[in-house]
């Protein structure tokens, strides 16, 4: 296990290097300067370039910047340059963060309940219904959704508010749009598994002791469901941070999202950067701590890894 846990942290880490001089070249290939917006004359223009080493070569550029990175230094914000990149991420991550966690916990309260309902309902159109709500949920985009959501329930009917983050109110809309489609994953995650452990011997024998199916799924039924739920996490919280762009700006929530939405807009170098390497850091760390509880809980995987 520990040497597959160096092996995990070092892949890990190329990834990330991949990720970083990728996302470089991508921002300096986005047409137009971060200062443009600034409205200065084209010398001034090229001072600040010149100031900031955007003159430079791009790979020249790329490979001081990997230096500092290595130092620990995500630099300032072309568009506010008395603020460091890690401020920014330290002052709006708790926002993202509040949002996603309830986003993910009820994706995983509907998406177990309903999976389960949708197996072992008796009922024709209950199982339909669910079905075409996995389809839905999977299918529409969530920035798509959030408009829906946003102009159906906020500005026609007026049940919820659209904007900002004044009270738990504020939170419903924008957590349900981002909970969707993990929400439907999971529901049909759920609804494999129930359906193929039901068929298997233990559950035959369960019910031939008199168990009931409540019974049966609680005692023995869920543990085979969380393995599989477990995997799907680390998948799931790369979409929840990139799926809050979309939601965050819609909604007009200051968390990461936005801000990475509008330094793209403004041509901010530093900060989509900063905003890209802090993201990958954390979809690597939960993958990679995925993986380690699924090798703790499940000993065939465990032995795999060891092997």
């Amino acid at each position: 296990m520990v040497q597959y846990t160096i092996k995990r942290i070092g892949t890990g880490i190329l990834s990330l290097l991949v990720l970083v001089s990728i996302t470089f070249f991508l921002t300096r290939a986005i047409p137009g300067s971060p200062f443009e917006s600034a409205n200065v004359s084209g010398d001034i223009l090229e001072m600040m370039e010149k100031e900031y080493s955007l003159d430079n070569p791009v790979i020249v550029q790329c490979g001081r910047y990997l230096l500092n990175v290595l130092r620990g230094e995500l630099g300032y914000s072309y568009q506010n340059p008395s603020r460091a990149v890690t401020d920014v991420i330290a002052e709006f991550l708790p926002v993202t963060l509040t949002i996603g966690g309830l986003a993910l916990l009820l994706a995983i309260v509907t998406g177990v309940t309903f999976g389960i309902w949708m197996t072992a309902s008796k009922q024709k159109m209950v199982r339909i219904i669910l079905f075409s709500g996995t389809i839905f949920g999977i299918g529409v985009p969530n920035f798509a959704l959030s408009l829906f959501v946003l102009l159906l329930f906020g500005v026609k009917l007026h049940w919820f508010p659209v904007v900002g983050l004044d009270g738990w109110e504020h939170y419903i809309l924008p957590v349900c749009s981002l909970a969707a489609y993990p929400s439907s994953v999971i529901c049909r995650m759920t609804a494999h598994v129930y359906r193929e452990e039901m068929n298997k011997e233990y559950v035959v024998l369960a019910r031939a002791k008199g168990l009931k199916d409540s019974q049966i799924v609680w005692r023995h039924i869920l543990r085979h469901i969380w393995l599989p739920l477990l995997n799907y996490l680390g998948s799931a919280a790369a979409f929840l941070l990139t799926g809050s762009f979309a939601v965050e700006s819609i909604f007009t929530i200051p968390g990461l999202g936005s801000q990475f939405v509008r330094a793209i807009s403004n041509r901010d170098y530093t900060l989509i950067m900063g905003l890209t390497i802090f993201m990958g850091i954390v979809v690597i760390l939960i993958q990679l701590l995925v993986d380690l509880l699924s090798a703790w809980i499940d000993p065939r995987i465990r032995r795999s890894y060891e092997g």
